[in-house]
């Protein structure tokens, strides 16, 4: 399976908030590193549907959009977008780049620079 049908895979999942499918997209010893947050890297595909069950339960409604991506060999690079709102009813918006390598059907490593978009308006200065 090409490294593009794994990420759409993964986007549908994630739509679908289908922890199943979207755990079945990575390997077991997938490893994620998290180079603006280190503390945040992890092993694990159980940790991947830990993390989502967590997401899913914050933003209930979460959507995911991948803007765009390019292959290079075994990996992909793709710009990502997730939207919705929390359970507090206030919006939740998170957007960067993940770098992910795919081996026999599933991602076994990923470089991952999503974060929380800052909405805060800090004025002029």
């Amino acid at each position: 399976m090409h490294a593009t049908e794994i990420l759409a895979r993964m986007e549908r999942a994630i739509n679908e908030h289908d922890l199943d499918a979207l755990a079945d997209c990575f390997a077991e010893d997938y490893r994620c590193e998290v180079p603006h947050h280190p503390q945040l890297s992890f092993v694990g595909r159980d940790r991947v549907r830990a993390n989502w069950t967590g997401l899913f339960a914050h933003v209930p409604d979460m959507k995911a959009t991948v803007l765009q991506s390019v292959v290079d060999g075994d990996q992909v690079w793709s710009e990502w977008e997730l939207s919705g709102k929390t359970r507090d009813g206030d919006d939740h918006l998170a957007c960067g780049v993940a770098i992910l390598r795919a081996h026999e059907g599933r991602f076994i490593f990923s470089r991952f620079y999503l974060d929380k978009v800052d909405t805060a308006d800090p004025g002029v200065s």
